[in-house]
Formats: structure tokens, C-alpha cells, sequence
């Protein structure tokens, strides 16, 4: 079929193969060529699973990971290069001596975070993945509580990306680790909301989980309460200079007057993680409903709206659940004999790499962030490859929205074609904002075709 042809990244053999070639890595040898192989794998497994899920289609990408046992490798690799974002990477930018070449191959490597986040909020709304990830689960709520820890405090403090999250302006001097540096801190922003979606779809499946796993959500981590202040606070939306705008998709959209009380998807993500945690009976007999607990969960009711109650009916069992819960005294939860299990992921890596941290960001200068000409050249093609604009576009289910006003928009901008406008007027007023990543896309488009043409 047509659409099947055109929404292809992989074949079903191709996928197998990648997926059965996924290993753990060392936090040494990220940035190797072996490491770049396997992120290459995973972008163009991440990009099939979009394509499969938005066009329901049959997810094999989702079953070859779970049939071949794939989930956890996943997660040890999202947490590891979590760990190599926070220890590795800030002593690599100190370093006197490191100027290389080129940043791409470390915005590469910060980006991987990005992409096995993505693949695993668009696999995890399955129950077998759930099942699937066995005891790494625990690691996955631990990183997804401290994603949204993170999103959770920055919204308070009024520190979200002020602008859209771009490239890196200048990709061969120092001061472009600083650039990327900041560039990270914007990305960290999108991860924090892909981990909610992650989240939302565990407490979904509440009755897979070990036997912990439900005690780190309501008692360890207090999530319900960590939910609260996100409904509190709603860090995906703004107001900018009196207009109000929510961030989708990597930037910040306007929203039009008559759709200010629409319900997002992150909106929806965060009430029904807090319906599934407050309601199911399991979760009612383990959360301690103290004095606390009943504070905060009890600021929901001003939020339980008509409108929005409207657009997700379910909402108004939980809106009897707290009116029930403002004039009850809660019984006391049910105390059982539990083995703690304990995730291992995180503290495995820092305690193996504990001491380290700048012989390995050496090391990395020396064998994978400094690369020859050659090298580069040889990256060039490969990123070439699995960054197709044109396929990459086939991912995205809406037409695409207009740079400017975020109207739909059918106008692309010739030179880099990664804009979009509905209007040369928004094509005009956005350009100062856009100039920069046009000017790098269009010379990375120039640099491409004179390697495509010497070999």
C-alpha cells in the first residue's frame, strides 16, 4: 500500500536485526563508533514506532523489543547517558585543552536521552512492555520521578525555555560548548515532558508492576502530590506579553482566545496519572492519606472544572472521591510485609564509575569528541541517512504549523526547508528569530552535497 511504502524507515528484517543487536554500554565508551552505531539504531527504531503507532499499523518494533527481551537495555541506556549528561559532560566542557572541530557528535550524544524517551512513551501504553521491563521498571519510575521533579521545580521558580529549542549556532568553537550547554537545558525540558507520558502509562498498568513498584509511586516519590503541583503550575503553558501560549513539539505555540480551557494532552497525561493513583483500590489501601497529603490533593477541586470535566468524564469520579475525602477522615493504609526491591541502574553506574569522571571525559576527547576530517565526513553520511528530512516529516500525524503564528501551514522555507508559514507576512516577522538555524541548516545542506559528490 501506498502508505505503508511512503511510512517505511525500516523493514521488518532491518528492525529485527537492530533490535536484536542492542546492548548495554559502558559510560566509557559513549561516543565510540560502536556507541553512534547503536544510536543510530535506536533513531530509526524510534522513528518506525512512531510511524506504526500513528498510522495503527502493526507495531513490530514493539513486539521485536519485547520478544527480544530489548526493554531493559532500553532503560540502562536512558539512564546511562543520563549519568554521562550530568557527571561527564560539564567536565568536558571545563577541559583547556578540547577544541574540537565540530560539537555535533556531543549534541548527538545529548540528544540520545531525547530519542529513547520518545521510543519508550510510544511503546509503553502497551501492558507487555510494562511486563517486559521486569525489575528495570523501578528504574524507569526513578527516572521519570526525577524528570518531573526537575519539570515540577523549574515551573515554580518561572524557569522554562524562553525560546524554542534550537541547533547550536556555531559548531567548531568553545564558545559553542557553552551554546550547548544551554542547548541541553532546553532539551532537558522536552525529556522532563516525555518522562510525564512515560509515567502516566505505568500508572496505567499498575497491576504489572513488582511489588514495590507501587510503594516508590504512592510512598517513596509521593507522586500524587508531585502531580498536584504540575495541574498547580502547568509548566507547558505561558503567558507571553499578555497572549497565552503552550510549548508542543519542541516550542511554543500562540493559543487562539476560544481554545484557553482546551485540554492538552500533557494536561490529560497528568489527570489520568492522578485518577489511576488516587482511585484504583490498590493504590487507595498502600497511600498514606495523611494530614499533608489530603492538603494538597485537596486543591484539585478549584481546578475539576465543568469544562474540563467535560472533556474528560471520568474526572468526575475522582471530584466525588475528593468531596468524600474534605469531609472523611481516610482510614489508614494497609500495612503489608514487603520486600523492598531496590533499582540498581543509577547507583551500579556511578559506583563503577565513581572517581572518574574526568579521565573518562579525556578519554571520550581523545577517541570520540575529536574526530579526523575523514571521520567527520564519514558521521556526515551516516547522519544523513537516518536524519531523511522527508521521511522524518512522514512522522509527524498533523499537517505542519506555521512558525510564526502556529497556523497550519503549507509554505516551507526554500533555503533550509525546515520551516514552515502560512503567510509570507509570518515568513517576514519570524525571520530574525529563524535566521540563525537557517543560516546553519543551509550550510550543513551545502556541506552534505559536496561530500555526497566526492564519493
Amino acid at each position: 500500500m501506498e502508505l505503508e511504502t511512503q511510512g517505511t524507515v525500516l523493514l521488518l528484517g532491518e528492525a529485527e536485526g537492530m533490535v536484536q543487536s542492542l546492548g548495554n554500554s559502558a559510560l566509557r565508551d559513549i561516543g565510540s563508533p560502536g556507541w553512534f552505531r547503536q544510536h543510530e539504531y535506536i533513531e530509526k527504531l524510534n522513528m518506525q514506532a512512531i510511524l506504526n503507532a500513528s498510522a495503527t499499523q502493526d507495531e513490530y518494533v514493539k513486539e521485536l523489543l519485547v520478544t527480544y527481551e530489548k526493554i531493559p537495555i532500553l532503560i540502562h541506556e536512558l539512564i546511562s547517558v543520563e549519568v554521562w549528561r550530568q557527571k561527564i559532560f560539564p567536565v568536558l566542557c571545563k577541559l583547556e585543552d578540547f577544541h574540537p572541530q565540530s560539537t555535533f557528535p556531543i549534541y548527538m550524544v545529548i540528544h540520545h536521552e531525547a530519542t529513547i524517551i520518545n521510543l519508550l512513551e510510544t511503546i509503553f501504553y502497551h501492558k507487555e512492555v510494562c511486563e517486559a521491563a521486569e525489575d528495570t521498571i523501578l528504574d524507569l519510575i526513578d527516572y521519570s520521578h526525577r524528570k518531573v521533579a526537575m519539570l515540577a521545580a523549574r515551573s515554580l521558580s518561572g524557569d522554562t525555555p524562553k525560546h524554542d529549542r534550537l541547533i547550536p549556532e556555531d559548531l567548531s568553537s568553545k564558545s559553542s560548548l557553552q551554546e550547548l550547554q544551554q542547548q541541553a537545558y532546553a532539551l532537558e525540558f522536552d525529556i522532563s515532558l516525555k518522562a510525564l507520558s512515560v509515567l502516566r502509562y505505568i500508572t496505567d498498568h499498575i497491576d504489572s508492576l513488582p511489588l514495590s513498584g507501587l510503594t516508590r509511586l504512592l510512598n517513596t516519590h509521593n507522586v500524587p502530590c508531585l502531580l498536584v503541583q504540575l495541574v498547580e503550575y502547568c509548566p507547558w503553558s505561558r503567558l507571553e506579553k499578555g497572549q497565552l501560549q503552550k510549548y508542543e513539539g519542541g516550542r511554543w505555540y500562540p493559543v487562539p482566545a476560544e481554545d484557553h480551557l482546551k485540554m492538552t494532552k500533557l494536561d490529560g497525561q497528568v489527570w489520568i496519572a492522578l485518577y489511576n493513583l488516587l482511585l484504583r483500590p490498590e493504590c487507595q489501601q498502600k497511600y498514606n492519606l495523611n494530614n499533608f497529603n489530603k492538603s494538597q490533593l485537596l486543591k484539585l477541586r478549584g481546578f475539576l472544572t465543568e469544562v474540563l470535566i467535560d472533556q474528560l468524564p471520568n474526572l468526575v469520579e475522582l471530584q466525588r472521591f475528593l468531596g468524600h475525602l474534605s469531609v472523611s477522615e481516610p482510614a489508614p493504609p494497609k500495612k503489608d510485609l514487603v520486600l523492598e526491591q531496590i533499582p540498581e541502574i543509577w547507583d551500579r553506574i556511578i559506583q563503577d564509575n565513581k572517581g572518574k569522571w574526568k579521565a573518562i571525559a579525556k578519554h571520550q576527547v581523545k577517541h570520540a569528541f575529536n574526530p579526523s576530517e575523514q571521520d567527520l565526513r564519514h558521521q556526515a553520511r551516516k547522519w544523513a541517512e537516518t536524519y531523511n528530512l522527508d521521511v522524518m516529516e512522514t512522522l509527524i500525524p498533523d499537517k505542519p504549523k506555521c512558525g510564526s503564528c502556529g497556523s497550519e501551514a503549507a509554505k516551507r522555507c526554500s533555503r533550509c526547508q525546515g520551516e514552515w508559514y502560512c503567510k509570507r507576512e509570518c515568513q517576514v516577522k519570524h525571520w530574525q528569530k529563524h535566521k540563525t538555524a537557517c543560516d546553519l541548516m543551509a550550510e550543513a545542506i551545502k556541506k552534505l552535497k559536496e561530500v555526497q559528490m566526492q564519493t
